[in-house]
């Protein structure tokens, strides 16, 4: 899609500067031609607009703001949501644990099911099994989160900023199971 951004040294376009977030988006989706998407980008709640983002997010009793997931990683695990956030939070209180990245995995029961990829830390190479992880889960969470599939790596992908690249996994997992 050939999408037009505009331009603050047009008199007709205001300065992106001083454009709101939310005008800005409006302006973009607009320009992009794809109204019924734009449409789609925003939800209307108590008579104001907001951007639909995908990031899941709280904010608690001392007004502080956190992002914790994103709505399009939520595993649907026959009927339960299961957020992998949540799962690799608790995967990281395993001793043995050094990186984890939960992504889906389909399954003929279940529609999806929750895959752990592993980094173990190097003293427990080769001491536990993909079993142990598994066993240890089930005494940290709930029955629906608990990994059916825990495969080992020796790194996970990571992005130029450090970040670990969740879609690249996930969109390998996909390719395995065609």
């Amino acid at each position: 899609m050939d999408c037009t951004y505009p331009s603050p040294h047009r008199p007709s376009t205001p300065d992106i500067a001083t454009l709101t977030p939310l005008e800005l988006a409006h302006r973009i989706a607009a320009l992009c031609g794809d109204k019924k998407a734009t449409e789609a980008a925003f939800v209307t709640l108590d008579g104001k607009r907001f951007l639909r983002t995908g990031d899941l997010a709280y904010v608690d009793p001392e007004g502080s703001f956190f992002f914790v997931d994103r709505l399009k990683r939520m595993i649907n695990a026959a009927g339960f949501k299961v957020w992998p956030a949540e799962v690799e939070a608790l995967l990281y209180h395993h001793p043995a644990i050094q990186e984890a990245c939960v992504i889906a995995a389909n399954d003929e029961r279940r529609g999806e099911t929750v895959k752990a990829v592993i980094v173990l830390k190097p003293a427990y190479h080769g001491q536990v099994s993909e079993q142990a992880i598994i066993d240890w889960s089930h005494g940290h969470m709930a029955a629906y989160k608990v990994p059916r599939i825990v495969q080992f790596a020796d790194s996970l992908p990571r992005s130029g900023t450090g970040k670990v690249m969740w879609r690249a996994l996930q969109e390998a997992e996909r390719g395995r199971q065609r």
